[in-house]
């Protein structure tokens, strides 16, 4: 009985080939980690970038682990999340008995990768690329919303005003506000982007933390006053106010997410 417990066991065990040096050299995923926010993220991005630029060919074979743990000095469990992310986004796939191989036909996975302690400009910059969805998205909702759908949002809506009477910045209630707009489209993609983006897209937690001050109290209760536009104008069925709605509610967000940042100096 043969053990198995990586694709470096299978290449070792029939022989295959690794990389010659000169190969190897040129590939960025061959290079040492500055341990960045996340190795496992970093390495994914390493090899992302050498099988979509023709580094590693189509049925190329990865190096192997120790030859990846040696170049990056990573652990081993690092390597293999790595191996598996990018299975799971159909750049690699493994071939019981010999390794792991780049995929053919691969493409550039879609990627947006940030979290709470991205920069803002990271998370106004996605802030951006949502204004078109979700303007979409709430107009969509206005013409297809069930009263089931309705009162979801309403109760969202109604969910963010309870956390902000609890002194709470409302992040996780306002996403989920928006998401029940994306859920009454009937369009299960819009909300499937939203939460692939998640609730970092609201740049509260960036710009205040767990906790919205006192002070920040009025930008709060602006908030929910433009969401109660939105909602109005769904639960009227009213389109183009929904989407007209939705566009200054995102609108104003950003610019006074930019004021907020450049008044405290958050970058």
């Amino acid at each position: 009985m043969l053990l198995i417990m990586s694709y470096d066991d299978l290449t070792h065990s029939l022989g295959v080939k690794s990389l010659t040096k000169r190969a190897a050299k040129n590939l960025a995923l061959l290079q040492p980690l500055q341990a960045p926010r996340n190795l496992t993220a970093e390495l994914v991005a390493r090899l992302t970038a050498d099988i979509t630029s023709g580094k590693l060919a189509p049925g190329a074979r990865l190096p192997t682990e120790q030859e990846m743990i040696a170049a990056t000095g990573v652990s081993r469990t690092v390597i293999r999340e790595a191996v598996a992310a990018l299975r799971a986004d159909r750049l690699v796939m493994t071939r019981q008995g010999v390794g792991a191989f780049v995929a053919d036909h691969v493409r550039r996975p879609f990627r947006v990768d940030f979290d709470e302690h991205s920069p803002l400009r990271d998370v106004l910059n996605v802030m951006e690329l949502r204004t078109g969805v979700e303007i979409e998205a709430a107009g969509l909702a206005a013409e297809r919303a069930s009263s089931t759908h309705i009162k979801k949002i309403a109760d969202r809506f109604a969910a963010i005003r309870s956390a902000i009477d609890r002194g709470e910045n409302a992040v996780d209630q306002d996403f989920a506000f928006h998401c029940a707009i994306a859920d009454a489209t009937g369009n299960p993609q819009f909300k499937l982007f939203l939460e692939y983006l998640g609730r970092f897209i609201i740049p509260r937690r960036t710009v205040w933390g767990s906790s919205a001050p006192p002070t920040n109290r009025p930008h709060l209760d602006l908030f929910q006053r433009e969401h109660e536009q939105i909602l109005q104008a769904i639960r009227a069925h009213a389109v183009t106010q929904a989407r007209d709605a939705m566009q200054r509610h995102l609108l104003n967000s950003r610019h006074r997410y930019e004021k907020i940042a450049a008044e405290t100096g958050i970058e």
